[in-house]
């Protein structure tokens, strides 16, 4: 339920800054099994946030232990089930010349391999980092000699990897594109071999394939038919507009104050869903306090609550499809 809730509202929160968020192949997902994700890393945490809107299937996602150290971001991981991975370069700041604990992520590996025994799809970044390249960087082994040792030392069998590019027009500006390309699953199963270093480069050719080697594709319009304005047509209409009215002005600031705090072009993007979180909620402060000043209702300002909401969402999809 939780999970639910929080991906609708991301869906949302996205396209304060997106103006259009598409997949290609969708139809590739495997909608059950044991599953790894494998996607590029350009856009920190925005990255798992479009995925996990994006991925019609409930995703853990992986994440680096550093971030961790931030309470509230602590809290959200246990929420999420989010599983933190200790990488080697932080880990070598940290031991300033020691020796590196070698057991630093056993913990993270059994919950892990629990989670594919138990069919369920993991997201990673086989890059090992966000960075603001225009290609695919160096994949580091992780996720190969996961795959293998899922398949080989715990029996896990039907075990799919499946490349997922994520392509920015300008992941900077705002109002810009991003599409979820999906690429051919490998199935490990049928995979044969060992070698941690054949399979990653097998796993970096068809992520290339759909990130580093990919254009955006363009999008299609459709001619609307004149049966479709129908009621319900209209009510969406009306509902959009709403949406747009109410959200408007918190939403523009928050994209104001994300592009001028950003220092990086990884940032506006996160910027704006955290400012717009915090605007947007005090909007709607505002406005029930002023609607129970004027009418004194609860159940007024339930339903107020709950068109603010219903506004929110159609302003953001009505005109912005998510598929294609």
């Amino acid at each position: 339920m939780i999970y639910a809730l929080l991906r609708w509202i991301t869906g949302i929160a996205l396209h304060w800054f997106y103006n259009d968020i598409r997949i290609t192949g969708a139809e590739k997902i495997p909608v059950s099994g044991p599953l790894l994700i494998a996607v590029n890393h350009q856009n920190a945490l925005v990255d798992s946030l479009i995925v996990g809107w994006l991925v019609p299937r409930r995703i853990t996602m992986t994440a680096k232990a550093t971030l961790a150290d931030n309470p509230l971001i602590a809290i959200l991981f246990r929420v999420l089930h989010v599983v933190p991975l200790r990488r080697v370069s932080d880990e070598i700041r940290k031991q300033n010349g020691l020796a590196l604990d070698r057991s630093r992520n056993t913990q993270a590996f059994a919950e892990i391999f629990h989670l594919l025994e138990r069919n369920g799809a993991l997201l990673i970044f086989p890059e090992g980092k966000s960075h603001n390249e225009a290609g695919l960087e160096p994949l580091k082994t992780g996720l190969a000699r996961l795959a293998l040792q899922a398949r080989d030392e715990h029996g896990i069998t039907g075990l799919r990897i499946l490349p997922l590019g994520l392509v920015f027009e300008d992941k900077s500006r705002p109002g810009t594109a991003v599409a979820a390309l999906v690429g051919q699953t490998i199935e490990m199963d049928s995979w044969r071999g060992g070698d941690h270093t054949i399979l990653t480069r097998e796993i970096a050719d068809r992520l290339r394939a759909v990130s580093e080697d990919a254009a955006l594709p363009q999008k299609e319009f459709i001619q609307a038919k004149e049966s479709s304005n129908t009621v319900r047509e209209r009510a969406i209409a009306l509902a959009a507009w709403w949406g747009r009215l109410t959200h408007q002005l918190p939403v523009r600031l928050a994209r104001s104050l994300a592009v001028k705090r950003s220092k990086d072009a990884g940032e506006p993007a996160m910027f704006t869903i955290m400012f717009g979180v915090g605007l947007v909620l005090l909007t709607y402060v505002i406005h029930l306090t002023i609607i129970g000043m004027v009418v004194h209702s609860f159940l007024l300002d339930c339903l107020y609550l709950v068109g603010l909401l219903s506004g929110a969402y159609w302003a953001a999809f009505q005109q912005h499809p998510r598929r294609y």
